[in-house]
């Protein structure tokens, strides 16, 4: 079995902040079970690392828990993020910097990770 898990968040946006939170959750819970975790970001879910904008958005209309503190919650633990290039470059603004602990990977990384035995992977 293996023990290694790399999340790609594609499908989650800025107008569908709900999406945010089960991959975070899911990175987290296979922390947890000390699975290696990373995530990716690409398309539109790639301004989830803009600074500052994970806090305003919300995965429920209650509003009890922000996406913000979600990835807190994935940044304490030590997950890595990335963001890829081609990405950021569609989907982030001139004048908008990422969070520090944004780096950068492209989609080749994502997918060396699907063909590798030692690897899961999930897309959301």
């Amino acid at each position: 079995m293996s023990d290694r898990l790399a999340i790609l968040i594609c499908t989650a946006s800025v107008e569908r902040p709900a999406l945010y939170s089960t991959p975070l959750v899911h990175a987290l819970a296979a922390h947890a079970l000390d699975a290696e975790v990373e995530i990716h970001l690409a398309g539109p879910a790639v301004r989830l690392l803009v600074d500052g904008l994970a806090d305003s958005l919300y995965p429920t209309p209650a509003q009890e828990k922000s996406i913000g503190d979600f990835l807190r919650e994935v940044i304490a633990e030590e997950i890595p993020l990335f963001a890829c290039g081609m990405a950021r470059a569609g989907w982030i603004a001139d004048g908008e910097t990422l969070i520090p602990q944004a780096r950068a990977a492209g989609a080749t990384a994502f997918i060396a990770r699907t063909l590798d035995p030692a690897w899961r992977t999930l897309v959301y």
